[in-house]
């Protein structure tokens, strides 16, 4: 009997080549230009070197935390073995090693805790640092974040309150805040019969004793559909008073140190992606709580906190295209395919590049919105109107272009995209989020029409800082020009209304590029998002385009 195998071909059928190396050792800040630039000049250079050792940080070890945080989702125990009511979420210890890093990093209280001109941006830099590595866990610390300026309406609870929400230390535990090193905060607002209609609340608040109002006890009682970061140890909760819709903060445990008994959770929810933090539904039953702000006014008081998430949707969303084109880049950078490197081949590069385009978009649009919130706490008034107006319009805009982003970088590795251990099925599934978190497409929309209602001043803003642009495109003037046009007839507005946030948010990201990014970048935005020189998908960058010099300036530096 012959055989036709080779002895010296035995054992090497498993060699390993053309296989692309770990992306290892990555300064998340540094190797991020347009970041690095947006933040010296949207005034919060002074903590670039912060921002630098924070991006060294985030691109090693956490990066394996994220993995392990989503292969080991949290689990729910909603009683001891006893059978006495628990309500607390098991996390991985990788999670609260994120947690307790971004805490560290002050992700969840810079402005708060230093808040000289730029902070807001300064924060930025290192969110979207951090977020790179997981975006899970930045729903409780941007929860964290945005409570603050809503708590401030009663002094008497901020004082509790605020000084352990901005405290630099973090204890996962279900113990009492005030035997913690510093506390987060969570946020419960949506029935299942109402959605973002938050005014069809059914949960009820009544006065625990005599005195009613700002700082006053009440217990609530009904269902949330949607609970945000449940092992938080503080939530504000919107409940209907004799007033009307009120705003009130609950606590885990009671100010004598006993456990808030009404707070209970009944599940966690499946979700699409997030996997790593929780979402809830909970039950109040007699649950003890403070009213925030005025009786009545829950949602003008809850709204502070909104507009701050909004913005961390904004951010986040950068993080996640910046994420993205990295990883894309450094695929393409080492892998070959009939020849030569994919970053060598024109196709790929029209690719990369057009993925490189939108994010740098995104960056330097939150970033100029993180300079407005700055600006606003100093008391401008044209930046809080054009804060208004900008993060509305971002929050729609730039969180609906990362689920397209995120899919076309996937398909930039081929099949090794689809598998898990590439990181970008999990970063495709998370791609969704920020549109749907906090206000999806149709209440954003609405909102900016709400925002030019109210404070038509907002408008006027907003086209100022689009003006700083003009004369230097006739493509930009042009498209400028016509977007002013669509306010001249106001009466089917709201059924234009999806139309004419795009064309303001392409807008202000072209005034943008063409202001502060090389010309190589503004030029290719332009071409395909204002003249409307490209296709429906990515990878249609006119010809002429320097997509060499935007690859390059987006690659990704790995040690």
């Amino acid at each position: 009997m012959s055989t036709i195998t080779r002895p010296d071909a035995l054992g090497a059928t498993h060699e390993v080549l053309n296989q692309v190396p770990p992306m290892e050792g990555r300064n998340l800040y540094l190797d991020h230009a347009a970041l690095v630039e947006g933040l010296e000049r949207e005034g919060g250079g002074w903590a670039h070197a912060r921002a630098a050792e924070a991006g060294a940080f985030w691109g090693a070890e956490p990066i394996r935390w994220g993995f392990e945080a989503n292969e080991h989702p949290p689990v729910l125990h909603t009683h001891d073995r006893q059978g006495n009511r628990l309500d607390a979420v098991e996390f991985h210890p990788s999670w609260h090693r994120l947690m307790a890093r971004g805490v560290h990093d002050e992700m969840h209280a810079l402005p708060w805790n230093d808040p000289r001109p730029g902070a807001n941006v300064a924060r930025a830099a290192i969110y979207l640092s951090g977020t790179q590595a997981e975006a899970g866990f930045g729903c409780p610390i941007t929860m964290t974040y945005a409570a603050v300026p809503a708590l401030r309406a009663t002094p008497e609870v901020a004082q509790e309150w605020v000084p352990r929400l901005t405290a630099r230390g973090y204890d996962g535990a279900l113990r009492p805040a005030d035997q913690k090193p510093g506390a987060i905060c969570g946020m419960a607002m949506t029935e299942k019969q109402g959605g973002s209609d938050v005014r069809a609340n059914t949960t009820i608040a009544l006065p625990a004793g005599a005195a009613t109002g700002a700082g006053a006890e009440y217990l609530l009682v009904g269902h949330k559909w949607f609970c945000s970061a449940p092992m938080s140890d503080l939530f504000l909760v919107l409940a209907q008073t004799d007033e009307g819709l009120s705003c009130f903060a609950v606590p885990r445990f009671l100010p004598d140190g006993a456990k808030n008994a009404g707070f209970q959770l009944q599940r966690l929810k499946d979700k699409l992606g997030n996997r790593s933090n929780a979402s809830s539904e909970v039950e109040f039953r007699r649950a003890w709580g403070r009213m925030v702000g005025e009786p009545g006014r829950g949602v003008p008081t809850i709204i502070e906190m909104v507009g701050h998430t909004r913005l961390d949707c904004v951010i986040g969303a950068a993080g996640g295209m910046r994420a993205a084109v990295a990883a894309a880049t450094w695929h393409a950078q080492h892998r070959e395919a009939f020849g030569r490197r994919l970053v060598d081949q024109p196709l790929m590069r029209n690719v990369l590049a057009d993925l490189a385009v939108e994010s740098e978009a995104a960056t330097v649009l939150a970033l100029r919105l993180c300079r407005a919130y700055d600006e606003a706490a100093a008391g401008d008034e044209g930046a809080d109107h054009l804060r208004r107006l900008a993060t509305a319009v971002g929050k729609y805009h730039v969180c609906k272009r990362v689920p397209n982003h995120a899919f076309e970088a996937l398909e930039c590795l081929g099949g090794n995209g689809y598998v898990e251990a590439s990181g970008m099925p999990r970063l495709y599934r998370e791609a969704p989020l920020c549109s749907i978190w906090e206000g999806s497409g149709n209440v954003m929309a609405l909102d900016v029409l709400r925002a030019l209602r109210r404070t038509p001043q907002a408008l006027d803003a907003y086209l100022a800082e689009l003006d700083l642009a003009a004369g230097h495109d006739d493509r930009y003037d042009a498209f400028t020009e016509s977007l002013r046009d669509e306010f001249t007839r106001p009466d089917d507005l709201e059924h234009r209304a999806r139309l004419v946030v795009e064309h303001l948010a392409i807008a202000l990201e072209a005034s943008l590029l063409i202001r502060h990014a090389p010309a190589a970048v503004a030029d290719a935005f332009t071409a395909t998002r204002v003249a409307g020189g490209g296709g429906l998908h990515y990878g249609t960058l006119p010809a002429g385009t320097d997509v060499g010099a935007i690859i390059e300036r987006h690659a990704p530096q790995a040690a």
